[in-house]
């Protein structure tokens, strides 16, 4: 999508602090954290939710949560607890329509959360 915030990321025309790349899955960091560490992992195709994602190619969704877990540990977070969420549409808080799993950790996390 040419208007797509992440695809142009995906796409190196807007930059990022990338923290980890696969052939299908992008990690960077968020512009407005809301833990020490707040990591976005997308898909790189185009998907616009979780709900899209799970009916997307057999292994996508798998792959995100993969590389989801291999930040946590990379950033340190898996030690002491992370949290993976995705806003799933608008009233869930989603404001960018390209899905991603946030990746927060290293502090306590309560619950409920938001």
């Amino acid at each position: 999508m040419t208007d797509c915030l992440f695809c142009k990321i995906v796409a190196k025309e807007i930059p990022a602090e990338v923290v980890l790349e696969t052939d299908r899955a992008l990690a960077f960091r968020d512009i407005n954290p809301q833990a020490p560490t707040h990591v976005l992992v997308i898909p790189k195709e185009h998907h616009a939710d979780a709900a899209a994602l799970a009916e997307a190619d057999r292994g996508l969704a798998d792959e995100v949560l993969k590389a989801a877990h291999a930040v946590a540990v990379q950033e340190g977070a898996a030690e002491g607890g992370y949290r993976i969420v995705f806003n799933t549409g608008a009233g869930a808080g989603q404001t960018v329509f390209h899905v991603h799993a946030h990746v927060l950790g290293g502090r306590d996390l309560t619950w409920p959360p938001g």
